[in-house]
């Protein structure tokens, strides 16, 4: 039953997200703010997939763990937010539904704040495994889930028009509602609690479990940074909104969105999870060497056109050096980037590797045991920096 359901919900959300996407882009054209609003509902299609995806996969071989469901659900209110409000556009504004159906549908789309208390509060309070880190976060997870639930209730009687169109009210609006429309800073302030459990788990943690929290934690910080810099930017760079630079940024961001249920998904369902600080050492080597040899092939192609030019009208002659300098250079300059990266980032690895070497290559000249015990027993205690270190020596 709960295998059908992993597969039967995604497969609904996906249904949702197609039904809304033909009915927004079959609406009646619209401009200035109304685009944008546009621009950002159908950009919903990337956390939906990413959600529904990603937590059908978990919720299929792990079904006790219930971050999969939680990913489900993420990716249902999201696909919800996208089917219902493309049906209350399509039908106001093109005036194929009854006003009071359309205005009714309109209410569903608040989903998002469930999306997003799920998202902000019970999946991290449950990460990796599921389950809370211990019997006294019960009190703090129900009152959150308390908090969830009035701030949907309030966000959906908030009175108004219903997707701006003029002559519309939400059919169940109230005007005491408002003032307490606050409560959803309440809710938002209940995820630093989620992300303080985080903390707490991963300090009580097994190694396992560390790294998959490492592996969460950096998408999280990869989406956040990505998220920011696509607010601060358009608004630095004084963007229109209806420019296309804009319209870009609002694709960017929520792309990034996705990094948040992929990275989830790699460290609960991979058994064999590599090790971040690799990872992360890596590519911090091959970005800075893509951009040096990138940086030198240019100069060097417009160097060697600059000289060549009197001599001759091609450029084949400067591509051609230009590939085989950065050719004979990729190798010494990864050797020196890797090298930059581990004394700047890692500088304690860096240290350890050194004084390694250096033990080697005195042992090649050392002859004398008692010596050599003491060296490596010194190099130990510099490198691994144990409580104790005793070397036994087996007599001939």
């Amino acid at each position: 039953m709960r295998a059908r359901l992993a597969i039967a919900v995604p497969v609904l959300s996906g249904t949702l997200l197609l039904i809304g996407g033909v009915l927004v882009l079959s609406t009646n054209a619209v401009s200035g703010e109304e685009a944008s609003m546009v621009r950002g509902l159908l950009s919903l299609l990337f956390a939906v997939v990413a959600f529904s995806v990603v937590g059908g996969l978990i919720a299929r071989r792990q079904p006790d763990n219930l971050i999969g469901w939680l990913l489900i659900a993420v990716g249902f209110c999201f696909a919800l937010v996208v089917g219902c409000i493309g049906a209350a556009w399509w039908g106001l504004r093109n005036d194929t539904l009854p006003r009071d159906l359309a205005e009714w549908i309109a209410v569903l789309g608040t989903t998002w704040v469930l999306a997003l208390g799920l998202l902000g509060n019970q999946i991290p309070l449950r990460l990796p495994d599921g389950r809370l880190p211990s019997p006294r976060w019960r009190t703090f997870s129900r009152i959150s889930i308390g908090l969830i639930a009035v701030t949907f209730v309030v966000m959906a009687m908030e009175p108004g028009r219903v997707e701006g169109v003029r002559g519309t009210s939400n059919p169940i609006g109230v005007e005491l509602a408002k003032p307490l429309a606050l409560v959803i800073l309440l809710m938002i302030l209940s995820f630093f609690g989620a992300i303080y459990s985080l903390v707490r788990r991963y300090r009580r943690a097994d190694a396992m479990e560390r790294l998959q929290l490492r592996w969460i934690a950096f998408g999280g910080v990869l989406f956040l940074a990505i998220f920011v810099l696509s607010l601060v930017i358009p608004a630095v760079a004084g963007w229109a909104d209806r420019s296309t630079a804009a319209a870009i940024s609002v694709y960017v961001s929520q792309f990034a969105f996705c990094l948040l249920p992929i990275a989830i998904g790699v460290a609960i369902l991979r058994h064999r999870l590599y090790d971040l600080g690799v990872v992360v050492n890596r590519a911090l080597v091959y970005t800075g060497l893509t951009a040096t040899l990138a940086a030198t092939y240019l100069g060097i192609v417009l160097l060697l056109q600059l000289v060549l030019q009197p001599l001759t009208e091609q450029s084949d002659l400067a591509i051609a050096a230009s590939t085989l300098a950065v050719a004979a250079l990729a190798r010494p300059a990864r050797r020196r980037i890797q090298g930059a990266v581990d004394r700047r980032f890692y500088r304690r690895n860096y240290d350890a590797a050194r004084t390694l070497e250096s033990f080697g290559a005195r042992l090649r000249d050392e002859v004398d045991l008692d010596a050599v015990a003491g060296e490596l027993r010194g190099v130990i205690s510099e490198t691994m920096q144990p409580t104790h270190v005793s070397l036994w020596i087996r007599t001939p």
